[in-house]
Parts: C-alpha cells; sequence; structure tokens
C-alpha cells in the first residue's frame, strides 16, 4: 500500500542507487572531496550537482524517448565525479580516475542489487566520457555530458570571483537554458 502511494507521488526507491551511495568506497571518496571543496565558493561537486544531473538526464531521457533505466541514469549521475578527489591531491584525470572506483563500487555490490553487465558497462562509459564527448559515444554517455554541464547556473554563479572558474567563457552556461 505505501509502495503504491509512494509511486503515484513520483516517489519510487532506487535500491541500488541506494546501495551505491552507502557503499564505504563511496562514502570515503564523497566526503573526501567534500574536505578538499571545503573553502570553494563555486562549482561544488557534492550532492546538489550529482542530483541536479541525475534529473536532468532523467528529464531528457524522458524527452527524447531513449528508454534508459530509471536507476542507470541516477547511477552514472552519482557516480560520474567519484575521482575528483584524486584529481585534485595526484592529478589524475577525475573521469579516469572515476570510471575505476566506479567499477570497485558496482563489482562489489550484492548480487541482488548489481547491474546488468550492459548497464555495468555503459555507466563507465558515461562516467569516461563526461568531460570530451567522443565520437560514437552511447546515449548515457551523451546525456551525461549534456547535464553535466547543464547543471551549472553561471549566470547566478555566488562566486565573488568569478575569473576565479576555470571554465572557458563559452563553456559556462550564461543564460537559463533547457
Amino acid at each position: 500500500m505505501e509502495q503504491v502511494a509512494r509511486h503515484k507521488m513520483g516517489l519510487e526507491e532506487l535500491p541500488r542507487v541506494q546501495a551505491i551511495w552507502e557503499h564505504p568506497v563511496f562514502q570515503h571518496e564523497y566526503r573526501r572531496l567534500e574536505r578538499l571543496e571545503r573553502d570553494r565558493v563555486f562549482c561544488r561537486h557534492g550532492m546538489r550537482h550529482l542530483l541536479d544531473t541525475a534529473r536532468i538526464m532523467w528529464a531528457r531521457n524522458l524527452e527524447l524517448g531513449c528508454g534508459i533505466d530509471r536507476e542507470v541514469v541516477y547511477a552514472a549521475a552519482l557516480l560520474h565525479d567519484v575521482g575528483k578527489a584524486g584529481q585534485y591531491e595526484g592529478g589524475e584525470p577525475h573521469e579516469v580516475g572515476g570510471a575505476r572506483i566506479a567499477a570497485r563500487v558496482l563489482d562489489s555490490l550484492p548480487d541482488d542489487l548489481a547491474f546488468a553487465p550492459a548497464d555495468r558497462e555503459a555507466i563507465l562509459a558515461a562516467i569516461r566520457g563526461h568531460r570530451r564527448l567522443r565520437e560514437g559515444a552511447g546515449m548515457l554517455e551523451r546525456l551525461l555530458f549534456q547535464a553535466d554541464k547543464a547543471s551549472r547556473a553561471c549566470f547566478a554563479c555566488p562566486a565573488v570571483v568569478r575569473d576565479a572558474c576555470s571554465w572557458p567563457d563559452e563553456k559556462k552556461n550564461l543564460d537559463i537554458r533547457v
């Protein structure tokens, strides 16, 4: 009864995504990144960014009729910046480290929460390709690439000094877009 009511309200549970969130490796990397970005005044990579990215991906998935499973979309979004702390501390591109860390997380989910091999590979490909869209990119990769950028409201950036942003002006979202 409660599950039906939650479904009607659009509050479906995402058990595989919840398992990713609760995974000790994910939590370690997420908390590490929080510490590293604590004093950053713009473009943090916390839960707001991850969920904004997921929601934009999900909306585009529905608009385009891609048919990608909701948990696959949310898993890719939740995991896409998991390598960011490693980039800050060691210089490894976060899409490379992130795919490696994401594979560890995905591969250690309990059997009843594991993603199908094709979904796992799509999630990892999306993480690897979310910074630079490659030719032949799959739909999940395209959705993540677009949503990651669209999730940034540069036009309303609270940073006191916008020049501190490392994004070139042509990459910044300087107006509201869909």
